[in-house]
């Protein structure tokens, strides 16, 4: 976050959030808590739901700590909802089993020849 600096979030926080183009209070503003934390998320990185609930309480101005627990519980619920599509990104697809195929020439006309018809 470019200044002024957003109670709750620290310099990994504000790097994340800076990486994924939100990078002052009225971008933060814009997306809300649970599309920032998304867009982190898809981005790669692994927050926290900590990193939720203080984008929450940065945008109230309060500590992360004092968002009641209800709306926490709301914020958590939905960054499920929006996230449970998202890829795993250690999670790789595992490779198809492997196939040879021998593919007979004896009956091309392009065949090469055999060493007995030189």
């Amino acid at each position: 976050m470019s200044a002024p600096k957003l109670r709750n979030l620290g310099p990994r926080s504000a790097a994340w959030l800076r990486q994924v183009g939100l990078r002052t209070r009225e971008d933060l503003e814009a997306a809300g808590a649970v599309e920032a934390f998304v867009r982190v998320r898809r981005a790669g990185f692994r927050p926290s739901l900590n990193l939720l609930y203080s984008i929450e309480g940065a945008l109230l101005d309060c500590h992360w700590q004092e968002v009641p627990e209800a709306r926490r519980l709301q914020l958590a619920e939905a960054a499920e909802a929006a996230t449970a599509q998202l890829p795993d990104p250690r999670a790789r697809t595992a490779a198809g089993p492997v196939t040879t195929i021998v593919h007979d020439t004896a009956d091309r006309d392009d065949a090469m020849p055999d060493d007995t018809e030189r």
